[in-house]
């Protein structure tokens, strides 16, 4: 109690000028007094939501068809049809997944946005799937080429990797693969692998992080 009524007093102060905040500060560490934002006794602080680990990537390297495989990847994540027929990730429940149309995936991305609306049914082609796992963090879905495999794997991925991730299985992507949005960085937007194919697959090229560095959605 009077530890919190203390810093009440002293954020007060701080607040009032920046003059103070030097004097304040300067005061503190002179008098080894622990730092304001110091979390709970025993060292332990709370990390926030959006600073939870990000969930490995999953590669299924078994053959089959499109479908066949994003119903192994599926299940593999936990993942269930969203009810829904659109709704905003941090709202989707956890444990469900749901679909994005390329442009707003790449505006999302590329503009590092917190939060993606997600749609029951794809509603337009080249739509990427999006999972929402059981922790509320999600994973992009989408299709690579067989070298890069390895690369993805957590154990053997370097700090950074160039993806190629497609839309949809193609001849020269036919693994399935689901990766963090929290470790994508993204400089362009999706486009066509044949501009004349209107309903083809689409290819987003991205750097795959080895850590986090965009905000997960809010929770």
């Amino acid at each position: 109690m009077l530890r919190t009524r203390f810093d009440s007093y002293i954020m007060y102060f701080v607040v009032r000028s920046p003059r103070n905040a030097a004097i304040v500060f300067a005061v503190l560490l002179q008098a080894g007094i622990p730092h304001l934002s110091d979390g709970a006794p025993g060292g332990k602080t709370e990390v926030l939501p959006m600073e939870k680990a990000a969930p490995a990537a999953v590669v299924i390297e078994a053959a089959g068809t499109e479908a066949d495989l994003r119903r192994q990847m599926r299940a593999k994540n936990g993942v269930a049809e969203l009810e829904n027929g659109s709704v905003r990730f941090s709202l989707a429940p956890s444990g469900s997944y749901g679909f994005i149309a390329p442009k707003q995936l790449g505006m999302a991305l590329v503009t590092q946005s917190p939060d993606l609306i997600l749609e029951r049914i794809s509603s337009s082609s080249g739509s990427y799937e999006i999972h929402k796992l059981a922790d509320g963090s999600g994973l992009l879905v989408g299709f690579v080429e067989n070298e890069v495999v390895s690369q993805i794997r957590p154990s053997e991925r370097p700090k950074s990797v160039r993806l190629f991730l497609y839309s949809g299985s193609c001849s020269k992507a036919t693994k399935i693969a689901a990766v963090p949005l929290t470790k994508l960085m993204v400089d362009q937007m999706p486009r066509r692998i044949d501009s004349r194919k209107t309903d083809g697959p689409v290819l987003l090229e991205m750097d795959l992080q080895g850590t986090a560095n965009r905000k997960a959605p809010s929770q």
